[in-house]
């Protein structure tokens, strides 16, 4: 069963029965830890028209969504660059170090992270991020979010025999927190995440930070969040602490 981000709390709780007792909680970083695609589709559009990429017309947020979002920087530079892959993963790794700039000096939280921390502190839970982003990367976002002495394991998918959208990094991640699939959830903000929690065998609330609905709804999520203040992530939740107890 999938729920929409429009659908009740009710039917919210019903799509996580039986996941109790809840061991883990994962996420992955860009656009569910903090709202980062606005800087990395910043960054890729001031670069790629420096290059004359697409005649030297910007790339727009479509095609963005389309081709960058979410995907591993190998992907991204055979979709960019197809006939010259090392200059595509030349120019991948130079966008990093200006995402990295524009994020040290703009990243914000998405509303509810931090209430949700103390939630996942107090119920004693195990917790990960796992993500496609290089490792500078992540760990810069965690650091800054404040997140550092939080995460028990930071899982990157260049670190694995293949990325999201395979399973692989979600399954490492659960191998070193010595978690169940059966009692985690997954928080993700893109198809290609969701589609490897899936593949992983654990439930994946996704939020809408920036993909479209219909995209997310695509690779089956249990359900579907503005942000970690929505109502129906709380009903949940409290259903989950109400089982614990």
């Amino acid at each position: 069963m999938t729920v929409s981000a429009n659908d009740s709390a009710a039917d919210s709780k019903s799509s996580l029965r039986g996941l109790t007792p809840l061991e883990a909680v994962l996420f992955d970083v860009d656009g569910t830890l903090c709202d980062s695609d606005p800087l990395h589709h910043h960054a890729f559009q001031v670069m790629l028209q420096e290059i004359g990429f697409n005649g030297g017309v910007p790339i727009d947020e479509q095609f963005f969504i389309d081709n960058i979002a979410g995907k591993h920087n190998d992907d991204i530079a055979r979709i960019l660059f197809p006939d010259d892959i090392p200059r595509g993963l030349k120019f991948t790794d130079d966008k990093e170090a200006m995402f990295r700039k524009l994020a040290s000096e703009q990243l914000a939280a998405i509303d509810g992270l931090y209430r949700l921390r103390k939630w996942i502190e107090d119920q004693g839970l195990k917790r990960a991020a796992v993500t496609n982003a290089p490792r500078a990367n992540a760990e810069l976002m965690i650091s800054r979010l404040g997140l550092s002495d939080f995460f028990q394991a930071v899982v990157v998918g260049s670190e694995c025999e293949h990325a999201k959208p395979h399973p692989d990094p979600y399954l490492k991640a659960l191998d070193l927190l010595k978690a169940s699939n059966e009692h985690a959830i997954i928080f993700e903000d893109s198809p290609s995440g969701i589609k490897a929690g899936v593949s992983a065998g654990v439930p994946v609330i996704g939020l809408t930070t920036r993909n479209p609905e219909h995209l997310l709804m695509q690779a089956k999520p249990t359900f579907l969040i503005k942000n970690y203040d929505d109502p129906k992530l709380w009903a949940v939740l409290e259903e989950l602490n109400n089982k614990r107890t």
